[in-house]
């Protein structure tokens, strides 16, 4: 039996499986996740200036309320960059402003208070004086800032289809959960460990092909 025939072709088909799980582990995470750096104060105390924040990369219809998401907007925020806010409403619901008194005072989505605990000092609607009351369209999202006083939100832009932003222009859900990153980087490094085993087979099989050819020409030395 040529074991180092077997030893090269097992070799090889390591590196090729090794190879194509790194590739394929790295461009996964590479198309489903991101980060991004919070360039403003809008969302403080829950992101603040300079935090960094990471993001699973989602369709905007997947979204819900709560959620906090990346978005692009350049015709309402120039410069190309992604925009960090929180979706108050989505398609079909009904946002009220406000209903209440003082530190009482509340939005309400569909006719409920909505509780909102990550806002800034609890003030929820900040230097917005006039009352709002936005039916979202079907594929779009009503979508405010945490820090309501320093926040350029839904707000204001009322007059393209009540401040919402399509759903399209959603890039991703900002989360905690890294059990996708981990396993995806876990399939990364078994792959780099195939590809370097499968390395040392090839070299390994290829030396012990050579091997017999050396043994036979030294015991039977050409007399031609």
């Amino acid at each position: 039996m040529d074991t180092g025939r077997g030893t090269l072709v097992t070799g090889w088909v390591m590196l090729a499986v090794g190879l194509l799980s790194v590739v394929a582990s790295l461009g996964a995470l590479r198309l489903n996740y991101g980060t991004a750096d919070v360039r403003g104060g809008s969302m403080a105390p829950t992101y603040r200036l300079g935090d960094d924040v990471f993001y699973a990369r989602v369709d905007g219809g997947e979204v819900r309320r709560g959620d906090v998401v990346l978005f692009s907007a350049p015709d309402r925020y120039p410069g190309g960059g992604l925009v960090v806010q929180r979706v108050i409403g989505v398609g079909g619901d009904r946002i009220v402003c406000c209903e209440g008194e003082g530190s009482s005072r509340r939005l309400t989505v569909n006719g409920r208070a909505l509780e909102e605990p990550y806002v800034k000092d609890g003030d929820v609607n900040g230097l917005v004086p006039q009352r709002y009351d936005v039916r979202v369209p079907q594929g779009r999202l009503f979508l405010l800032g945490d820090h309501r006083l320093n926040s350029r939100d839904s707000r204001f832009f009322a007059d393209d289809h009540g401040g919402t932003v399509p759903v399209e222009a959603v890039r991703g859900r900002v989360t905690e959960d890294r059990l996708g990153v981990v396993l995806l980087a876990g399939a990364a490094l078994f792959g780099l460990l195939l590809t370097l085993a499968g390395l040392i087979c090839v070299l390994a099989g290829r030396t012990r092909r050579r091997r017999p050819a050396e043994f036979d020409t030294k015991l039977w030395p050409s007399h031609f």
